[in-house]
């Protein structure tokens, strides 16, 4: 094998300094104890563990099974704390770091070499030897040329992007030495590394732990083989907790502190560069978990697409209730008899007069104004006959209440004096009289027994108000109150509000008149357009409200199961995140990417439920007639945001729940 990391060659490890003399050690063990606490009892895995060592060092760790080897190695890499006594690195103590300080020590310190390789499933070769790199702020340019490079020094140029799945036992032992050198790897703790591979790939593995040694890296391999424990320059033997042997197979050379020439990103590039990791990796999880993913998703979308339903459906219910309001009368205050719409009296007030309309058409607020009676009546036409709503109006009543000629034209003034026997009939009337399609004008009807011409059709009304699907005729109100009722008083009077006049005044000064014409007798009342709007809007407004909490609660469901799922995940995935704490992740980027993931997640299903809900719109407009949804970019963008809200609460608690792992749990968790 060639030699893989001399300075000349580049890579970016200085040259082993022979003959340099330290005596310092680079760790120091004193008095180190580690007990576990089972069934009640507390249990010594490790007993006053007095051990030194140097840099340029190569060490094995040997003895049986239960020996604590490994819980001495796991110390040693800061993955696991002493119960007691004192762990030094290079001078520091060890004991007194906290999580992210210990993450830092791995990071820019040690390297790891697994028994079982710890590779990332999801991430190529490359990927996974940048890892360590990642965390460390290196440059993403710089890092990924020395990922490469290592690589290619291995044998493995061929197997860059490669997945795990796709490499030998022997080539992905190789990328975790390439992934335990990529920060320099001062220390490289190596737990049993030929344990999986076959005699030809440990040997090949031996002798490029020897060159890493000769190149000025400390080794410590942790093994139960002596074959592999001879080839190490000393030889520390454990037994039952306690080291038993220390003994040197050749004397050591110790050498300085060796370095990295490594590039790293300026700090907020390095934050940038762990989101941007934290993004790819939760991309790759819901990519690789598709079902998983849905399921998570599905009660986000149910909840989005509600939400967003029923705000739409409630706008576009508002929007069309007001489009009928305006087509009975834009700002328009009716005048009806009695005290209110509850007098049962008010149909034998009698106070209405004509004369009370003539009145308010002179006031500067009245653009219109429209005396009113209502009757029903049998229409006959030739051997047709049907009921029809029969209003006589003014000449102003298609003006006061916006309604649009199909055919003919409206009875003007001539018209009222006359006491004319002139009609004008809606679209309805005309459909349900004219049975063979005839022309409506110019055509004699009998309201009861009074014959009319038609002189004009309208289009009909929305449909908003008492009769508004009926057959309606509209005759002179002076030729059905002598011709057809026999009365001399009105039903209502219709004020048309001028547009540069305010409302509220107008409905004053009119009950102000009314009052002074009835003698001080408020025996009327006024209905306004303009409370009905809001009385409307206000009420739309309101059931939205209620209907749209409990689409809120949905929502919440939908986020207790992102929470559910994404906890599930973090059990699923406790090796992955025990790699990334071994190779140096924070606490914090450990949390980053599970709440990235958590929040893409639930942005996605609000995405998805915004797009159900208009699917829902369409199959609800082509199923139901009538039906109108309004949605509005605000509704949309809430929803959304909304959404991304409740991953990052929902997905607060399963991201803290995978950064507080302790590593060596994590690392042991199949």
């Amino acid at each position: 094998m060639n030699r893989a990391f001399s300075a000349k060659e580049g890579v970016g490890t200085p040259a082993r300094i022979e003959g340099a003399q330290s005596d310092q050690p680079i760790i120091s063990l004193t008095g180190l104890e580690r007990r576990f606490h089972a069934g009640g009892e507390s249990v010594a895995v490790l007993k006053g563990i007095d051990l030194d060592i140097y840099r340029g060092e190569m060490v094995a760790i040997i003895g049986q099974s239960g020996s604590g080897k490994s819980t001495l190695m796991n110390i040693l890499g800061c993955l696991d704390r002493a119960s007691a006594g004192h762990y030094r690195f290079a001078g520091k103590d060890v004991g007194k770091l906290d999580a992210d300080e210990l993450a830092a020590l791995r990071r820019e310190h040690f390297g790891f070499i697994f028994q079982r390789y710890q590779l990332l499933p999801d991430l190529d070769a490359v990927e996974n030897v940048e890892v360590p790199a990642v965390y460390a702020g290196a440059d993403a340019a710089a890092r990924r040329e020395r990922a490469i490079a290592l690589l290619t020094r291995l044998g493995l140029a061929e197997r860059l992007d490669h997945r795990p799945n796709a490499l030998s036992g022997g080539q992905q032992q190789r990328v975790s030495v390439a992934r335990a050198l990529m920060n320099g790897g001062e220390v490289i703790l190596a737990d049993e590394p030929t344990g999986a591979l076959d005699s030809r790939s440990g040997k090949e593995l031996m002798a490029l732990l020897k060159e890493l040694h000769a190149d000025g890296h400390t080794i410590i391999i942790v093994t139960h083989d002596p074959q592999i424990a001879a080839q190490t320059e000393r030889v520390i033997e454990i037994a039952d907790g306690e080291i038993i042997a220390d003994r040197h197979n050749v004397e050591a050379r110790r050498v300085q502190k060796i370095d990295t020439e490594i590039k790293h990103a300026a700090s907020w590039r390095r934050g940038l560069d762990r989101t941007g990791e934290a993004l790819r990796m939760a991309l790759r999880a819901m990519g690789a978990h598709k079902l998983r993913t849905f399921l998570t998703m599905l009660g986000i979308i149910i909840g989005i697409a509600s939400v967003v339903s029923v705000v739409a459906l409630g706008q576009g219910s508002q929007q069309t209730v007001l489009e009928n309001i305006s087509s009975i009368g834009t700002n328009t205050i009716n005048v009806y008899p009695g005290s209110g719409f509850g007098d049962m009296r008010s149909g034998r007030v009698r106070t209405l007069r004509p004369s009370d309309a003539e009145a308010l058409a002179e006031q500067s607020y009245a653009d219109s104004v429209t005396p009113q009676v209502s009757s029903n009546a049998t229409v006959l036409y030739r051997n047709t006959a049907t009921s029809a709503s029969v209003t006589g109006a003014g000449a102003d009543y298609f003006q006061v209440n916006g309604r649009t000629f199909t055919a003919g034209s409206g009875f003007g003034a001539d018209s009222i004096s006359a006491m004319a026997q002139e009609a004008v009939i809606d679209q309805t009337a005309a459909t349900a009289i004219f049975t063979n399609g005839e022309n409506p004008v110019g055509q004699v009807i009998m309201l009861g027994k009074v014959p009319v011409r038609i002189i004009g059709v309208v289009a009909n009304s929305t449909g908003f108000g008492p009769g508004g699907n009926n057959a309606n005729v509209y005759v002179p109100y002076t030729s059905a109150m002598s011709r057809i009722l026999g009365q001399s008083w009105l039903n209502a009077i219709a004020v048309r509000v001028a547009d540069t006049y305010d409302t509220s005044q107008a409905e004053a000064e009119i009950t102000e008149l009314m009052t002074r014409l009835h003698g001080g007798s408020t025996d009327f009342f006024l209905q306004n357009t303009d409370t009905i709007r809001e009385t409307i809007q206000s009420t739309t407004a309101t059931l939205t409200i209620l209907i749209s909490t409990i689409a809120v609660i949905s929502l919440v469901v939908g986020g207790i199961g992102v929470m559910n799922i994404m906890l599930v995940s973090v059990s699923e995935r406790t090796k992955e995140i025990g790699i990334r704490m071994a190779v140096g992740a924070r606490r914090s980027d450990i949390m980053r990417q599970f709440l990235i993931e958590a929040i893409l997640v639930c942005f996605a299903g609000g995405a998805a439920g915004v797009a159900l809900s208009f699917a829902l719109g369409q199959g609800l407009t082509a199923i139901v007639q009538g039906a109108r949804l309004a949605y509005s970019s605000e509704s949309i963008v809430l929803a959304i945001v909304s959404a991304s809200l409740i991953g990052v609460i929902f997905g607060f608690m399963p991201a803290r729940s995978a950064a507080r792992l302790d590593p060596v749990e994590a690392l042991a968790r199949e």
